[in-house]
């Protein structure tokens, strides 16, 4: 019957809330191994520590000072902050102006070993009173999203990398010229794309210089450079650069004797009487991502040496002489996300910042790369067309050509990246 309980159900009755802390200190095991925690969390210094519970168990916070920073477990993550920082991030009215989203404090101003005067937590946020008694106040939850332990293990820019298969497979839809323009549905969709993918594509583009330069203009300023604003590609050998030639093109990205390499480029061919002339692209991130896989040893060179990459030209009456440095793949220090790769076997300069003795462990790590960039899987052909517009990521991925006949006139230009990740984050992208 129901209600009717046996005497075994009763002992379980009783032994069931004996195994909850047994269970509960298994899984804060489990958390604290997950991010590191040290097992003396906690313990070293008793006198410091705090816990509140704000109901729930999992959103259980403890809090431990220590001589230079605070520990705070937090819905089992734990974070570490110094107290300069907690003193220097202040979004009171005297230290952070809401209305512009700068900081007010002179962070020069703040004692090095400054040290709160006291310490509480409530539901939702950490409250510090300093010693001249200003008082800070945080989000918990804002904390998590901006402490290092968190960032680390978070990517800048979400991104799917692809090979020409993966691609293919996606299926990623195109955004049509009167979308891209006159909506920001379009815009919107077409930089989701542009940003996990690293190019896209807009169709039924007039085959115009003045429509492709009203497309690019939808996203951002033109940046100008010494091939001038809109520019035109074409068989003109008077110009010092193999692009302008009918030649097969190696992967490659541009700009790469650039400070800062251009951030995109955009390609639209409005006319082509001749045969060839098919365009390569490849994921630069999903080649360098197999070496870190094979040999990260190789991938930390190609991140740690300098180089640099060059391009002169007095010709025609044009007189340029850039330079560029930088290693071949960058990465963010805090999480190693790779950000840009710089790579151009054409226009590298001399190799005189490498020292002899490991510059064949670089020849190595760079072969290494080279292969994978190579590797036929990974190459995605197409065929431009007028009305086609190409946009490409050249901080990602590498583009190249076959070579053709005939006469083929291609016009594009180079954009800011700070430009359009801007009108990506003011749409509701992550960029």
């Amino acid at each position: 019957m129901v209600g009717d309980i046996s005497e075994k159900d009763k002992m379980w009755c009783t032994r069931l809330p004996l195994f909850y802390p047994v269970a509960r200190g298994l899984l804060t095991k489990a958390i604290s191994r997950k991010v590191g925690l040290s097992p003396n969390f906690c313990r070293s210094a008793p006198s410091a520590r705090r816990r509140f519970s704000t109901g729930p168990e999992a959103n259980v916070c403890s809090w431990n000072l220590h001589s230079d920073h605070l520990e705070l477990l937090y819905t089992g993550f734990c974070m570490r902050f110094d107290y300069v920082w907690l003193r220097d991030h202040c979004r009171s009215s005297s230290c952070y102006n809401t209305k512009t989203n700068q900081r007010s404090l002179d962070t020069a101003s703040v004692e090095l070993d400054i040290k709160p005067a006291q310490v509480r937590v409530d539901e939702t946020n950490l409250y510090l009173t300093w010693p001249d008694s200003h008082m800070t106040r945080y989000g918990l939850e804002w904390l998590m999203q901006n402490c290092y332990e968190g960032r680390k293990q978070q990517l800048v820019q979400p991104r799917v990398l692809w090979n020409a298969t993966l691609y293919k497979e996606a299926d990623i839809p195109t955004v049509s010229f009167l979308d891209f323009l006159e909506t920001n549905e379009g815009l919107r969709n077409f930089l989701e794309s542009f940003l996990l993918y690293g190019i896209a594509f807009v169709e039924d583009v007039p085959g115009t210089r003045e429509d492709t330069e009203l497309v690019a203009t939808r996203i951002s300023h033109i940046r100008e450079t010494i091939y001038g604003k809109m520019w035109d590609l074409t068989s003109d050998f008077s110009r010092a650069d193999t692009a302008y030639t009918k030649l097969a093109l190696d992967r490659h990205t541009d700009t790469t004797y650039f400070q800062e390499p251009c951030g995109l480029q955009l390609f639209h061919c409005l006319r082509h009487e001749g045969t060839g002339g098919r365009t390569l692209l490849v994921d630069g991130f999903y080649s360098a991502d197999q070496v870190r896989q094979n040999s990260i040893e190789d991938f930390d060179l190609l991140c740690n040496m300098p180089l640099k990459h060059e391009f002169i030209e007095h010709v025609a009456g044009r007189n340029n002489h850039m330079v560029g440095i930088g290693p071949v793949l960058n990465v963010y220090p805090w999480n190693k996300e790779l950000y840009m790769i710089r790579y151009n076997n054409y226009d590298r300069a001399v190799i005189n910042t490498v020292p002899h003795d490991i510059v064949r462990r670089w020849y190595a790590a760079h072969r290494l790369l080279t292969n994978e960039l190579r590797k036929p899987e990974n190459e995605l052909w197409v065929k431009l067309k007028p009305g086609k517009v190409l946009f490409v990521d050249n901080w990602r991925v590498l583009h190249g050509r076959e070579s053709f006949t005939g006469y083929r006139q291609l016009c594009g230009c180079y954009i800011d990246r700070d430009d359009v990740l801007n009108a990506a984050r003011l749409l509701g992208l992550k960029a």
